[in-house]
């Protein structure tokens, strides 16, 4: 039933965007000079989102639907690679608002004098997960350092890491006897309490280390109840990782799993540009990239090029 309801979903822009060519189809035959302005206006429209269907078509994994979880690690770069995590994390919530999705940040870490050590946030809305894959990896930043004082050109590094959003419906094993549940109080910048209870919790997966924190001022229960959908997200890219490599050596090809190397670069200084190295893809306008305006560019590049 639930495959049936996602078919519908899919198929149903399909017939309405039909409907609409059909009945603007009929409005031209009309041949009235008045609506000419109307027609054009409507076939624009029409383009639009026949372009924006047509993309939906690439993604074609078993989650690509799904909600997903946007996870921000700042790495090499000491102050400048937090900075650089926060500037992602604003540009990653402008352009999750822009697609109408719904986004909660589930845990943050402030750094210690700007941006953020590290953020997980939770964003909904169809082909969340399909859109965001595309932006695993470790993005690099390389700009004049405004902690410097000599102002002198850093490069940071911030990883990026995305999973679906999985229904209960997933098999995952997670025996309780294999985890190890915290909870502490939630803070903000500066060490701040937000409140006096202990809300936040965090939870470590004993077999493979994984340790998942969510403090969203809600309740401990609630806190709980999310950071285990975000550990069942990443024991099952485990599995799908493991798959992934005995394939590869069934092929004869060795995969790395490790993240070594960039797969995007942010150059705001000496020249401005934003180069996936996937891809090639690239673009001068930096800042509107940073905004969360121009990602849809890269995405599509990049879901176009796995499919060889």
């Amino acid at each position: 039933m639930q495959r049936l309801a996602d078919l519908k979903d899919e198929l149903e822009p399909w017939l309405k965007l039909a409907q609409q060519a059909r009945d603007a189809l009929e409005l031209a035959e009309l041949g009235d000079d008045s609506l000419a302005q109307e027609l054009h206006a409507e076939a624009d429209r029409i383009e639009k989102d026949l372009n924006r269907l047509e993309f939906r078509l690439l993604f074609s994994g078993p989650y690509d639907r799904n909600d997903a979880f946007l996870a921000l690690h700042a790495g090499a770069g000491g102050t400048d690679a937090q900075d650089f995590a926060e500037m992602l994390l604003r540009m990653y919530l402008r352009w999750a608002e822009s697609h109408g999705y719904q986004t909660e940040i589930v845990d943050r870490l402030y750094g210690e004098e700007a941006g953020i050590k590290r953020a997980t946030v939770a964003v909904s809305g169809p082909y969340a997960y399909g859109y965001l894959r595309a932006e695993k990896g470790v993005h690099r930043l390389v700009r004049l350092s405004p902690f410097d004082a000599a102002h002198r050109r850093h490069t940071s590094f911030v990883l990026v890491e995305v999973w679906p959003d999985l229904p209960e419906t997933v098999s995952v094993q997670i025996r309780p006897e294999d985890l190890k549940i915290e909870t502490f109080r939630s803070s903000s910048a500066g060490g701040q309490h937000m409140q006096k209870n202990e809300t936040a919790v965090r939870i470590t997966h004993i077999p493979t280390g994984i340790v998942v924190t969510c403090q969203n001022e809600r309740s401990q229960a609630q806190n709980r109840e999310t950071a285990l959908r975000v550990l069942r997200a990443r024991l099952m890219e485990i599995e799908e990782r493991k798959r992934q490599q005995e394939l590869a050596q069934l092929k004869g090809k060795h995969v790395e799993a490790a993240w070594g190397n960039q797969i995007r670069s942010y150059v705001l200084h000496p020249y401005q540009l934003v180069k996936d190295h996937r891809t090639g893809y690239e673009t001068g306008n930096t800042q509107a990239v940073l905004d969360g305006e121009l990602l849809d560019e890269f995405m599509e590049a990049y879901l176009r090029s796995t499919l060889g």
